[in-house]
């Protein structure tokens, strides 16, 4: 069989082989670095926009633009920078806390991958 014959031959079978083991192990392990990394994102976005809007409306209202409420828009805009300033220590120790949950798993598995 020449080379090339051979070559889309290999394609085919691995098409119709599915997925072997090697790539199951990295698709795992990729899958674990995703679920340890995905809930401190998702909560750093959420509570960053949180903080975000709960600043804009302490300006809106410092500055008078909503209402003639100085007093309250400085304290709602001190709440919103004290949020915004506290999100990425929030999301650190979430993060450091999924990293250690899933850190034996992962280890194993990409020693595994890497033959040590």
């Amino acid at each position: 069989m020449q080379d090339k014959e051979r070559q889309y031959a290999e394609n085919i079978r691995r098409t119709y082989a599915g997925k072997d083991a090697e790539e199951s192990k990295l698709e795992k392990l990729r899958k674990l670095d995703e679920a340890a990394r995905r809930p401190a994102s998702i909560f750093a976005y959420t509570f960053g926009i949180l903080g975000a809007l709960v600043l804009g409306v302490g300006m809106c209202l410092a500055m008078q633009v909503i209402g003639n409420m100085m007093p309250l828009g400085i304290v709602i805009g001190v709440v919103g920078i004290a949020m915004v300033s506290a999100n990425y220590f929030i999301y650190r120790a979430m993060l450091n806390a999924r990293k250690r949950k899933y850190a034996d798993e992962i280890l194993a598995l990409s020693d595994e991958l890497l033959g040590h």
